[in-house]
Parts: structure tokens; C-alpha cells; sequence
């Protein structure tokens, strides 16, 4: 769908380096096989790419839990585990991912795989139990320090969170993301925003950090309006492949700049990675294995 996504190591040290460069505090990062783009949990494939990112930058590097189809907890926890990465990724609930309705919109794939993963989306479930949250949170987040980003897609991942929170398997500060527009989770609506709000004010009080990632075309109006209520934004070529309307965007970077400049002309401050770590309670980077 964009020639611009980064699918081999070098491609996404590079992207990745550019993104810390243009202002980029926080470096969330998935790996794809290299012959063919697909999803991969593979630890040597990550390691090709974070000790490289590392070296370059002083980015806090958040790696996925999340995977992809077909993928165990056990392998999605694979790279993190050999990693130990300041911070992951973890999603909050199980649901539908519904990412099929692209199929409509293209005729022509670069891989055999794309449209069949695609279609599969129709029938799957993106597994994330109790079981599991508490699984990773113990050998992740207890094992190796880890702490995460509580990627929320709906209001009942909220609640999902808190209920770790009140069994003390999580503490703060958390790092709340509340995720708008992905078929099968909330949509990308300023008053579910404002809701998802309310609901974390009200279950966390000032045990979080909010942030907002918008899928696709909301991206920048949802992270604004987000940042102008006091929230963090999370920008990326994996939720939105454009610049602007009918525009692509070339690099990670790109997007980190746009919203930047947003930022900045509404008087709003961007974090160092230090006053991430800090905002965040990360253990820093001299404590991961790579």
C-alpha cells in the first residue's frame, strides 16, 4: 500500500533514528521478515535492528507484545523477553481486529500473503485474556523491569486495567494509550475521546499519563485534540500510511515532524527522552540486554 513503509532492519533503524531525530521521545517498534514484509516475532530479527537504534539515539525503545495472527503469547513475548526493553506494549483486552474492509480498496499486492492476512481478520480474534495480561505481566514486567504502554482500544479496557491496578499487578504511573478508529474497538469520534477521558480521570486520578493514537485519517486531528487537553500523542506510519489528504508519507519522521509543528504553534511542550523516562518510571537504557 506504500513503498514508504520500512520492512527490512536497515529500514526501520534507519526510520527509527530519523523519527528520535525529529522529536520522537518514545520508539514503538514491530519486526517484519525481511524476504517479504510479513509479521515476524523473531528475537534475531529484532536484534538486527535495537542495538543499532540504541547506539544512534536516546529514544526510550518500546517493543511490541502485540504481534500478529497466529502468533502465541509465548511467541509475541519471544524479542521482549531476550531484549528486556524499557518499556512493551500490551494490549488490555481480547477483540475482533477487523482489518478485511481494505481488501476493497486495492487490486494488486506486492506478496501473496497481504490479501489472505487480510482476509483473516474477518475471522479472528486478537487473543489478549487475563490469563495472558497477567502471564506477560509477570514475566515481563516483574522478569525484567519492563514497564508498559496499556494500549486501550475501548472503554472496557479501561476498566480491564484497573482491575490490575486495584490487585496491585500493575502500578503507577501508568502509561494509558486510548486507541480510536480500528474496526472492532471505539471509533475515531471527538466525544469517544473526551469519554475515554473521563472514564481514566476518573479510575486513575493522577496514577497516568494519557495518551491518544488515531488509526488512518483521524491521526492528527484525534492526537491534537488530545494533546490540547493535556495528553501524549503516538504518530506512525503503522496507524496511518499518509502525510495529509492524498499524501504519503515518506518516513516515520515525517508524521513526528507535522505534529511537532502542531504542537509547538499551540505552545505545547515536547518531552525529552529523559523527561519521558522520568514522567514514566522507566528503569533507562543502560538496563536492557542489547
Amino acid at each position: 500500500m506504500s513503498d514508504h513503509l520500512p520492512l527490512t532492519p536497515d529500514q526501520i533503524a534507519t526510520q527509527a533514528i530519523e523519527a528520535a531525530e525529529a522529536g520522537a521521545a518514545i520508539l514503538h517498534l514491530h519486526a517484519r521478515d525481511p524476504k517479504d514484509g510479513r509479521p515476524t516475532p523473531d528475537p534475531e530479527v529484532f536484534m538486527q535492528f535495537l542495538p543499532r537504534i540504541k547506539q544512534q539515539t536516546d529514544a526510550v525503545i518500546n517493543i511490541t507484545t502485540g504481534g500478529g495472527h497466529n502468533m502465541t503469547v509465548q511467541d509475541r513475548l519471544a524479542a521482549p523477553l531476550k531484549a528486556s526493553p524499557e518499556m512493551c506494549s500490551l494490549n488490555m483486552g481480547s477483540m475482533n481486529f477487523g482489518l478485511f474492509p481494505i481488501l476493497a480498496k486495492y487490486d494488486q499486492w506486492k506478496h501473496d500473503w497481504e490479501p489472505a492476512y487480510l482476509e483473516n481478520s474477518r475471522d479472528f480474534i486478537f487473543r489478549n485474556t487475563f490469563k495472558d495480561i497477567e502471564y506477560i505481566l509477570k514475566e515481563l514486567g516483574e522478569g525484567c523491569g519492563t514497564r508498559f504502554e496499556f494500549e486501550c482500544y475501548d472503554v472496557g479496557h479501561l476498566y480491564t486495567l484497573a482491575h490490575f491496578l486495584e490487585r496491585g499487578l500493575v502500578k503507577p504511573p501508568l502509561f494509558v494509550q486510548t486507541i480510536f478508529g480500528i474496526l472492532g474497538g471505539i471509533g475515531a469520534e471527538p466525544k469517544n475521546l473526551m469519554h475515554m477521558r473521563e472514564v481514566a480521570d476518573r479510575l486513575f486520578g493522577d496514577a497516568y499519563q494519557w495518551s491518544i493514537l488515531a488509526a488512518g485519517r483521524h491521526q492528527m486531528g484525534l492526537a491534537t485534540m488530545g494533546a490540547v487537553l493535556g495528553g501524549n500523542v503516538r504518530v506512525g506510519l503503522e496507524d496511518s500510511l499518509y502525510l495529509g489528504k492524498g499524501q504519503l508519507a515518506r518516513t516515520n519522521a515525517e508524521q513526528v515532524a507535522k505534529i511537532r509543528r502542531i504542537l509547538a504553534e499551540l505552545s505545547i511542550d515536547i518531552a525529552t527522552p529523559a523527561e519521558a523516562r522520568a514522567l514514566l518510571g522507566l528503569k533507562g537504557g543502560d538496563l536492557v540486554a542489547f
